[in-house]
């Protein structure tokens, strides 16, 4: 297996053989033929349709992409991880990316985005997240349009391209039973060494 197939594959995370999953990114790339065109129609419904845990206070907390589908909610880690598998349904390699982002305090915590590969393009990040007052997230390749800039100090864009989520990710959203655990406990890593 080279190295690109690893960002097509359906995983335990990134199950886009699920036929919900598969089923919506169908009815998304439907009558579509550009990676491009299909890439922001999965990137904006994920985006625009799935609510953000935390902002909308709202449990169940999902990690599998099917069952972000189901529950229609998840923290930014899960959303990456459904659109991930819409694009990968649809044959278009996409990876998770990170960031480290201060919150209160002294405290940082990781957030979870993904990078999709466009022939024009190369790798390309995008953020799912949702939008809010303050966050305008968009698909305009070559353009990256984040939720988030990097401000100095400890924060720092992670430039690695990973095929599954983090361990301290999943680990994170498979122990709390609610969006107020995961927000006690947001995974970080140190970025210093």
């Amino acid at each position: 297996m080279n190295e690109m197939e690893n960002f097509l594959e359906s995983t335990t995370y990134i199950d886009w053989d699920s036929p919900g999953v598969k089923n919506l990114a169908n009815s998304l790339s439907s009558g579509l033929t550009s990676e491009e065109d299909i890439g922001k129609v999965c990137f904006e419904w994920v985006r625009d349709n799935i609510k953000h845990s935390s902002d909308y206070e709202i449990n169940p907390v999902t990690c599998k992409a099917s069952d972000v589908l189901a529950h229609k909610t998840g923290f930014c880690y899960a959303k990456s991880h459904l659109l991930a598998a819409l694009l990968r349904a649809n044959n278009i390699p996409a990876g998770l990316c990170y960031q480290r982002l201060s919150v209160e305090g002294n405290a940082y915590c990781l957030h979870g985005l993904n990078a999709v590969f466009l022939k024009n393009h190369g790798w390309y990040r995008i953020d799912p997240r949702g939008n809010k007052e303050g966050i305008s997230a968009q698909f305009s390749p070559p353009h990256e349009q984040l939720a988030y800039e990097i401000k100095v100090g400890p924060e720092a864009d992670l430039s690695e391209i990973w095929p599954e989520p983090l361990p301290i990710v999943i680990s994170v959203l498979e122990k709390c039973i609610t969006y107020k655990e995961v927000c006690e406990n947001l995974p970080d890593i140190d970025t210093a060494c």
